[in-house]
């Protein structure tokens, strides 16, 4: 999963990025730049140990989500000049977009509307990404009228049942409802997926906050999260300066840090954790004595585009997939015991990945 970060000037989401992928990209001036930061997290996840413990492996390797902190927007963005060109391009490669908005102050950093405002900037960012949305509607719906007046009888039919579609989506995008919040059958969302709509994406809105500002940190996530409620946007409150920080640290070092200073839970681990919700994610493993390995999956992914993602040809050879729930694993103690105790199960190609299942696939090539 391929999580934007996004933001406007000087709102800190390059040291939020640092913080969420351990990075150390440069903070200073991001102006010049034209091409994102790219960085990864790995997922944290005690049930690799417990499976570590039984497979003794060589190496572990948790489930990933990469992170692209995206250079600001053009000139003009936020004063209702839509988004265009490679910033668009950005934006629409991304499955969940994260909007960081300023909430510490700092007299050395000045805000690029002169007052430090979260809701203010949300609110313009989550317009921009609406009016994007509308502009790429009007296009294509003019191109289909256009296109109406010399079609052939039996391209007509397609084309006004995609007229239609997009302009249901367009007078519900004026009337203020994201894509990601309209009901939409599923041959509808599959037909509009070549768009990449920016308001289909999941939202995190991450108020980035100063360590003054900590002690108050759970009333802001809540206030943020019940005005982001009606958008489908997810809110959260992190430190960023001091994440970033703690980041760079020896893990112990910064465990103890932590306690003394009652910080919680490490930044990353929030983060992460937030975009596999919203990207309704969950984790399958593979498992045995050369590798122990964690994947991360759409929630409804069949065992075959499963077997993908682990390696084509093992998609390609597909045979059948031995399957056990993490649960009932430990108890066994390995897959010939699970199959002994009859909890591992043979699966087939439409087989739907649960969260949990360790599994071993067989296939042919």
């Amino acid at each position: 999963m391929d999580v934007g970060i996004v933001g406007l000037p000087r709102s800190g989401k390059t040291t939020v990025f640092n913080a969420v992928t351990r990075g150390s990209a440069q903070v200073a001036d991001f102006s010049g730049q034209s091409k994102p930061n790219l960085g990864v997290a790995k997922v944290p996840d005690p049930r690799l140990n417990t499976l570590a413990e039984i497979h003794k492996p060589k190496r572990v390797v948790a489930a990933e989500v990469r992170y692209a902190d995206l250079p600001p927007p053009q000139e003009g963005f936020g004063k209702s000049r839509g988004i265009s060109g490679e910033y668009l391009g950005h934006l629409q490669g991304t499955d969940v977009l994260m909007i960081v908005v300023r909430a510490f102050t700092d007299p050395s950093v000045s805000h690029v509307d002169d007052s430090i405002d979260p809701h203010r900037d949300a609110e313009t960012m989550l317009l921009e990404l609406t009016f994007a949305d509308l502009e790429t509607l009007e296009k294509r719906l003019s191109r289909l009228a256009d296109g109406l007046k010399s079609a052939k009888t039996a391209e007509r039919d397609a084309m006004n049942k995609e007229r239609a579609l997009l302009g249901r989506l367009k007078g519900r995008l004026e009337d203020g409802t994201a894509i990601r919040n309209q009901d939409l059958a599923p041959e509808e969302a599959k037909a509009l997926a070549g768009y990449r709509f920016l308001t289909s994406k999941p939202v995190i809105v991450a108020l980035n906050v100063g360590e003054d500002q900590l002690a108050e940190a759970g009333a802001m996530e809540a206030e943020f999260s019940g005005e982001l409620a009606s958008s489908g946007a997810s809110a959260v409150v992190i430190c960023g300066m001091l994440e970033m920080e703690l980041a760079q640290m020896a893990p112990d070092d910064e465990r103890a840090f932590r306690d003394s200073m009652a910080v919680g839970e490490p930044g990353l681990d929030r983060m992460v954790g937030l975009s596999y919700r919203v990207g309704d994610l969950i984790t399958f493993f593979t498992g045995d004595e050369k590798e122990v390995r964690a994947w991360a999956v759409v929630r409804g992914t069949e065992a075959l585009r499963a077997a993908g993602r682990i390696h084509s040809d093992i998609e390609r050879g597909f045979i059948r997939a031995e399957v056990v729930s993490f649960e009932d694993l430990p108890r066994s103690g390995s897959l010939a015991d699970a199959r002994k105790r009859g909890v591992l199960r043979m699966e087939g190609k439409t087989y739907v990945i649960r969260d949990g299942d360790v599994i071993n696939i067989l296939f042919n090539v």
